[in-house]
């Protein structure tokens, strides 16, 4: 089997690798580098995901790469907008150029006898060999082939029809139809007012309520901005204001849990006055120990205020042939069933990982700086922040990887890898949410401490000095020298206190 080498190996060109790409080409501009991606299209999630009204729930100030403004007018933008954007990232930079489509990454193993990943990928049901001296992993934190589903009672017996939203049936037609959507998120959340013009009439059935928050779509000072300034300074501007609402907002719900419900339950009271709010908009948790739904302009609100959208907060009993048995008893007729009921989790896109021929268990390991794993060489994966906009950590985590790549090569070494010796430490999950697709998956993510570098601050300006500007050399990390290269003279290191 052919086996081809590259410096650096980057897993799925969604909107993490095209911009580990770009951060890539940029500071380590001599660097041979390839993407693998299991599907056949750039773009990721905003290629996936097809469902009626598909949306960020991020403005794009914040969700948009910081080498490339995002310039048009709604800061919400629809899932298309976001495919283009991350297409064109990749096109005006020649990234497309270095992506191998149909490439699911089957496994990847570290030898130290040869300084490199061994990579399998399958491709047209045959197995590429590639070798790499530095893994990045941006294939997401979710499932792509199978969403989350629930094991409901009956559903063989629904005639109408059932399929999950992450798998949208092309060219469904839901004109003039009853619709249940079963779930309470964003995805839920933007499904319900986008389905309600067109269906007869549209019923979102929660288990729980989740805290809602209306933004505009559009953002009038960030428009303004850009008329009246130089491109980029008007979207740096807007960038940093953004950043600093998000984290404000976040640090005062979770220290002011009660004034920042009252907060949010009040603006709602607002749109819809006769609404029992307790029930269906208030939920049993506090603001942001789960993510807040966007709800852009007002819509979801102005759905349930025309009457063509209704809650109904309830457990399903079973499926019937005409619908959903509820455990009040109430009954639910639908022609269209959807399932909004969150994701699947998985971490490395389902990769086996080795290191000298032992499996490394994920959920065995702890999270280096929230990207690198405990005892596994020249490896790293993204994984944005779930209070504020993925690609905010996206963008620092690449940058970050190219100085550490740097580094390797600037002092003739082979391999930096964490060791983690905190043997009081104060084991944390990962995520610090209680949603349930991470409860789900707890086994399956590494483990924080309460104690830096093994610690997920969720904070952008903690990350920005740490991932930016901190010393790659921290006591932490452990080097090894590279070998001399075979037929040559090999070039020095640099002295370095940590090699061995």
């Amino acid at each position: 089997m052919e086996t081809q080498h590259f410096d650096v190996m980057i897993v799925g060109a969604g909107l993490s690798g095209i911009g580990a790409a770009y951060h890539l080409q940029k500071q380590s501009p001599g660097k041979s580098y390839v993407i693998l991606e299991g599907r056949e299209a750039i773009g990721g999630t905003w290629d996936l995901f097809r469902y009626p009204g598909i949306r960020s729930d991020s403005d794009m100030f914040t969700l948009g790469y910081s080498f490339k403004p995002w310039t048009e007018q709604k800061a919400i933008a629809d899932g298309p907008s976001i495919r283009n954007y991350v297409n064109e990232t990749a096109r005006e930079n020649d990234i497309d150029e270095h992506i191998r489509f149909k490439h699911q990454v089957k496994r990847a193993a570290w030898s130290s006898q040869d300084e490199r990943w061994m990579i399998e990928a399958e491709h047209d049901g045959a197995l590429k060999r590639f070798t790499a001296k530095f893994v990045l992993m941006c294939a997401g934190y979710y499932r792509y082939d199978k969403g989350y589903l629930p094991d409901w009672k009956g559903v063989e017996s629904y005639k109408g029809a059932f399929f999950h939203a992450q798998h949208w049936p092309e060219g469904l037609d839901y004109t003039g139809k009853r619709v249940v959507v079963i779930g309470s998120g964003a995805t839920a959340v933007t499904l319900v007012p986008s389905m309600a013009d067109k269906a007869a009439h549209v019923t979102m059935l929660q288990r729980s309520p989740t805290y809602m928050v209306s933004m505009p779509a559009e953002d009038k000072l960030a428009n303004w901005a850009r008329r009246n300034l130089p491109a980029g300074l008007a979207y740096d501007l807007t960038r940093f204001r953004k950043i600093i609402l998000q984290q404000i907002f976040f640090r005062l719900a979770r220290s002011r849990p009660e004034k920042t419900k009252e907060r949010l339950l009040g603006l709602i009271r607002e749109q819809l006055p006769d609404f029992d709010l307790d029930t269906h908009f208030t939920p049993p948790y506090n603001p942001w120990e789960q993510r807040l739904c966007l709800v852009p302009d007002n819509d979801m609100f102005a759905a349930l205020r025309s009457g063509k959208a209704s809650i109904a907060t309830d457990h399903i009993e079973s499926f019937t042939e005409k619908g959903l048995k509820l455990r009040s008893g109430r009954e639910l007729e639908a022609d269209i069933i959807v399932a909004a009921t969150g994701l699947n989790l998985q971490m490395l896109g389902g990769a086996e990982l080795s290191v000298d021929g032992q499996k490394v268990e994920v959920g065995n390991t702890h999270a280096y700086k929230g990207t690198m794993l405990s005892g596994v060489p020249n490896l790293a994966f993204v994984f944005g922040y779930t209070n504020a906009s993925w690609t905010l950590r996206a963008d620092l985590i690449s940058e970050y990887v190219c100085r550490l790549i740097n580094y390797l090569s600037d002092y003739g070494l082979a391999s930096a890898t964490p060791r983690f010796d905190l043997s009081d430490a104060e084991e944390r999950p990962f995520a610090d949410f209680s949603s349930g697709y991470f409860q789900r998956a707890t086994n399956l993510l590494p483990k924080q401490t309460t104690r830096a570098p093994w610690k997920q601050n969720q904070s952008y300006a903690h990350d920005l000095m740490d991932l930016r500007y901190g010393l790659v050399e921290d006591g932490v990390l452990e080097f090894k020298k590279a070998k001399p290269a075979q037929g040559a003279e090999a070039a020095p290191a640099r002295d370095s206190a940590l090699v061995s």
